[in-house]
């Protein structure tokens, strides 16, 4: 990342994984009740932030299938610039880099690194807690990101406590299927009725596993899309001999976790051609941790 007084470039919006995605009921109002651990990526979209001076918000880069005005990163603009009162703008670049609809989390880490960076280059010092208050009103996923740790999530997601994963490195493959999110959290055979567990209980699983995500948990959202998506059925049934796997999110990413770079690109060699990928190494914080407190 590269800082000055008039823009903040490079600034990176990383990816994250559930590492499990367990649905424990539905609210009263109708959101899910869900639990999950958040790994963040070392591996996202890329930001660039440009001080304006006339208050004007503006997005520098067209992004295909997603409006100006109702893209997150502009939304989040607008409302810490609202909720603040400030007279500053900006003008705002990204280098897409992650797909869209693979339960990475894109759209909402570069709405949570435009509420860190804005934080920093408008010069407000909002506090981390007022932050993710706003960041919750963007989408659920949103304030984890500005929790900016590995983190276990109860709640819609805005629940969280920190947790130390170990290091490791991904191999996340997203066949080419967009996913909506709504359309799975609305179908009838969507499991709404897992035993709640503790953050206990996933340490005390979690760090004796080397090859997660063998042996605890699953993804509630899986089974749905895998009788839906019968490419990310193959994605499944191919990482079979490789390595355990699962989705994140609602997919349509899958992916699995390695001890080291040269196993995770071994096993990157031998995907099919038609299948986009990538080797990612895990992240303990966020690039942008220190811009709030």
């Amino acid at each position: 990342m590269i800082e000055t007084n008039q823009s903040l470039r490079d600034c990176l919006a990383p990816a994250k994984l559930n590492l499990f995605l367990h649905i424990t009921g539905r609210r009263p109002d109708g959101y899910h009740a869900l639990q999950t651990v958040f790994q963040l990526l070392d591996w996202g979209d890329r930001l660039h932030f440009t001080l304006r001076l006339d208050g004007r918000i503006h997005r520098k880069t067209d992004v295909p299938g997603v409006p100006e005005e109702s893209d997150l990163v502009v939304r989040a603009a607008a409302l810490l610039k609202e909720e603040t009162g400030t007279g500053a703008g900006v003008d705002i670049e990204i280098d897409k880099r992650l797909p869209m609809g693979a339960g990475l989390g894109g759209g909402s880490s570069d709405a949570a690194t435009t509420l860190l960076a804005l934080n920093r280059l408008w010069k407000l010092d909002l506090p981390r807690n007022v932050l993710q208050g706003l960041a919750l009103r963007l989408g659920a996923d949103v304030p984890f990101f500005v929790f900016g740790k590995n983190a276990f999530a109860e709640g819609v997601g805005e629940a969280l406590q920190a947790v130390q994963l170990p290091p490791r490195y991904f191999l996340v493959v997203t066949p080419r299927v967009h996913v909506p999110t709504a359309a799975i959290f609305s179908d009838k055979s969507l499991t709404r009725d897992s035993k709640a567990l503790t953050i206990t209980d996933f340490l005390a699983q979690h760090n004796c596993s080397e090859n997660w995500p063998d042996g605890f948990g699953r993804n509630d959202m899986q089974q749905v899309v895998v009788g839906k998506y019968a490419e990310v059925a193959r994605v499944l049934e191919w990482f079979a001999d490789i390595a355990p796997a699962r989705m994140t999110g609602s997919g349509s990413s899958v992916f699995a976790a390695f001890p080291s770079l040269g196993e995770a690109e071994a096993a990157q060699a031998k995907l099919p051609s038609d299948w986009a990928s990538a080797v990612t190494a895990s992240l303990d914080t966020h690039p942008l941790f220190a811009f709030a407190a």
